[in-house]
């Protein structure tokens, strides 16, 4: 054939860049992304992600065309080839529009049993549209990179073996990207990210005027600055509960609940934090209360009232509550950008509380707890360290949302009794550690060994749930039945499933409370009475307390305290 022939053989798909098969892969990548996840989406999101999706088709179906030529293996040319695509395009074409009439029915799977409104409508044009802009930008994207790839082996053809040129030339177009990524774009964001936080966490000269009460953190006796607290921690000190609403709840004499908080512009190094964490502890008389937690706040420095004041409710107030703010960031940006700031942080506070703690008459000193949600989780449980804790150890801990890179959580859930649920795991006999969600609590009080451990985690939680290996074969929880907030409709696609969990991660907290990674103030309810055992708490407080936490948790069961 010559080489007008051949072009023309190629086809129109060939001879405008792209392949058809490829294509076709993309598009049924596009189909397999509009099945249900664990979040919802509407049509903007799964535009993105279908463009996103049908892109990372393509490039799989162009990789596999490289791969075949570069083992010379035969080729179908010619008619055989266009009857090829033409036969194949029909069923792409069958299992796309399939996918598209079920769209709505698939999102509603979701949002039914989420107790979400349902939509009435998928949006397709616009979703199609706005998938075929992302896909198109992607592969020009990609031809961009691949012009350079072009250049650079050209050059070096003049110097070595072809082969060795292509290797070459794809190591520097590698590092040629990561270079102008890290100093070009990467630097920019985390700059602009830096700027914005900073500005809304009103630090120092932009910090409103400091309390006058000498028993609050920031107040007028405090050794915490009020203006390096950050806006989360001030939140969290004049947000709380007081004795006057403790004891309207229970009909019994309260306290005003502890809480110290040490914002992360108040010392450069974790371990000063946590030094001056400890001495206004000690300031406020926090290790003469009943319960002390060790709490770490999520990425932004946020402490989640739904998991504080509970416990203060059912302890009468008589507890103290400390936390050091560790990054600004978000926590999937901080977990990223920022990987080691709240392990570092964990690991000086808790060594630190735990080191002075012990040094105390065992009679005379407060129960220790641990505690974090999402990212403070991970810090939480990466900075207790049970082995060094032996000689004298806590008395417990409550992990709400723990991110799926936790080694510990790894560990606990693999060890989890033969034919117990990878979602809500059974370990032993329940002695010290139990699972708890929002259909199960953590079992009460009564059964418990000396430690006591529970995870809170909700089944449609991606953050917990997401599996990094499971790129080609489902993940264990979906190999079980799903839970009751997860759609039943849905399906492991391979590659397909995994970019939807990713997307559902950054939509985590999109999700209603209650759902996904949006932990609600109820469900800490039980675990808190399962870990910290209250003195003559029972059912009846429970189920009050949770009707009056679910009547007005937006912000908290308590009030502003006194300024």
């Amino acid at each position: 054939m010559t080489e007008g022939g051949a072009i023309r053989g190629r086809g129109w798909f060939e001879r405008t860049g792209l392949y058809a098969m490829p294509l076709y892969l993309g598009i049924l990548f596009l189909a397999g992304s509009l099945t249900p996840s664990l979040i919802p989406r509407d049509w903007l999101v799964q535009g993105i992600l279908g463009g996103l999706v049908m892109a990372v088709g393509y490039l799989i179906g162009r990789f596999a065309i490289a791969l075949w030529r570069l083992l010379e293996l035969p080729e179908v040319q010619g008619r055989p080839a266009v009857w090829a695509r033409g036969i194949l395009g029909v069923p792409t074409a069958v299992v796309l529009a399939i996918c598209l009439s079920a769209a709505r029915g698939w999102q509603n799977s979701i949002r039914a049993p989420m107790g979400m409104e349902l939509v009435e409508t998928s949006h397709t044009p616009q979703m199609l549209a706005l998938a075929v802009a992302v896909f198109i930008f992607l592969v020009l994207v990609g031809y961009l990179l691949q012009w350079v790839f072009n250049r650079v082996r050209l050059r070096l053809y003049r110097y070595m073996p072809a082969r060795t040129a292509d290797v070459a030339g794809f190591l520097l177009t590698s590092l040629i990207l990561i270079v102008l990524a890290r100093d070009g774009v990467l630097n920019r964001v985390i700059d602009g990210l830096d700027s914005s936080v900073t500005l809304a966490q009103r630090l120092f000269d932009d910090a409103p005027a400091p309390p006058r009460a000498r028993n609050l953190t920031g107040g007028a006796a405090s050794l915490v600055n009020w203006g390096a607290l950050g806006q989360p921690g001030r939140d969290y000190i004049l947000n709380g509960p007081t004795a006057g609403d403790i004891a309207t709840f229970t009909g019994r004499d309260a306290r005003t609940p502890i809480r110290v908080y040490v914002g992360r512009a108040q010392a450069d190094t974790p371990q000063e934090r946590a030094d001056l964490a400890l001495a206004e502890l000690i300031r406020q008389g926090g290790f003469d209360r009943e319960v002390l937690i060790v709490a770490m706040p999520t990425g932004t420095g946020w402490m989640d009232p739904g998991a504080v004041d509970p416990v203060e409710y059912m302890h009468g107030g008589d507890i103290a509550t400390v936390a050091v703010q560790y990054s600004y960031l978000q926590s999937p940006l901080a977990l990223i950008l920022e990987t080691r700031s709240g392990l570092d942080q964990a690991e000086a506070l808790i060594s630190t509380i735990h080191t002075h703690w012990r040094t105390l008459p065992r009679d005379a000193r407060p129960r220790l707890y641990m505690h974090g949600l999402s990212l403070g989780a991970w810090s939480s449980m990466h900075g207790t360290d049970l082995f060094t804790l032996l000689d004298d150890p806590i008395d417990g801990a409550l992990w709400a949302g723990p991110p799926f890179p936790s080694v510990r959580w790894q560990h606990v859930v693999a060890s989890r009794n033969a034919g117990s649920p990878f979602i809500v795991p059974l370990l032993g006999d329940g002695r010290l550690i139990r699972f708890a969600s929002h259909y199960q609590d953590a079992g009460g009080s009564e059964g418990w060994g000396d430690m006591r451990i529970v995870y809170l985690q909700y089944s449609s939680d991606p953050i917990v749930f997401f599996s990094p290996t499971s790129l080609f074969s489902a993940p264990q929880w979906m190999r079980e039945a799903p839970g009751p907030d997860v759609s039943s409709q849905m399906r492991f696609i391979p590659v397909v499933t995994q970019l939807q969990l990713a997307v559902d991660m950054a939509l985590a907290n999109t999700a209603p409370d209650g759902h996904g990674h949006a932990y609600y103030a109820p469900d800490y309810i039980g675990p808190w009475v399962a870990v910290t055992d209250p003195a003559d708490w029972t059912e009846t407080d429970t189920t009050r307390l949770i009707a009056h936490c679910d009547a007005g948790f937006q912000q908290g069961c308590g009030h502003v305290r006194t300024r």
